[in-house]
């Protein structure tokens, strides 16, 4: 599955970067997020629990920053595993001045894969609920963003 799109955020290019590249800033807005355990500065780890439909698993992702251009793109690997189902993702991000002076545009996009018993049972599903979770964590990021300001 592939996911794009484009947020606006009333903050700076590096302010952006800096929370986006932080594991315990971002990770917080991850829907499902239980914890996040820093491993080093471009690896770490998150426990979350994840529901599609009637299925509700919790998973244990392991993510890098595999490339990053402060403050203009980073690249984020993960791969996690719960009883019975897999999911493996590679998410970019480029940032670029926003509409307005001080503003950042944020493009994003995402390759995800799922596979086991969440795939099969949700999978109808799947789509629908990633959009969901996608929006929520944009939308808690940019509020986050912007609070910090």
């Amino acid at each position: 599955m592939e996911f794009s799109g484009a947020v606006d955020i009333q903050a700076t290019r590096e302010h952006v970067f800096a929370f986006v590249t932080d594991p315990n800033r971002v990770g917080s807005c991850g829907p499902g997020v239980e914890s996040i355990e820093v491993v080093d500065p471009t690896h770490f780890r998150a426990r979350a629990k994840v529901g599609v439909g009637f299925i509700t698993a919790r998973f244990v992702v392991d993510l890098e920053i595999a490339e990053q251009q402060p403050p203009d793109m980073a690249v984020i690997k993960a791969r996690g595993q719960a009883p019975g189902s897999a999911v493996d993702a590679l998410g970019r991000i480029n940032l670029v001045d926003g509409p307005e002076p001080g503003t950042t545009t944020m493009l994003w996009a995402a390759e995800v894969n799922i596979s086991g018993m969440i795939a099969s049972v949700g999978a109808r599903l799947i789509d629908s609920t990633a959009n969901k979770m996608i929006g929520q964590t944009f939308d808690c990021m940019r509020a986050k963003i912007v609070a910090e300001g």
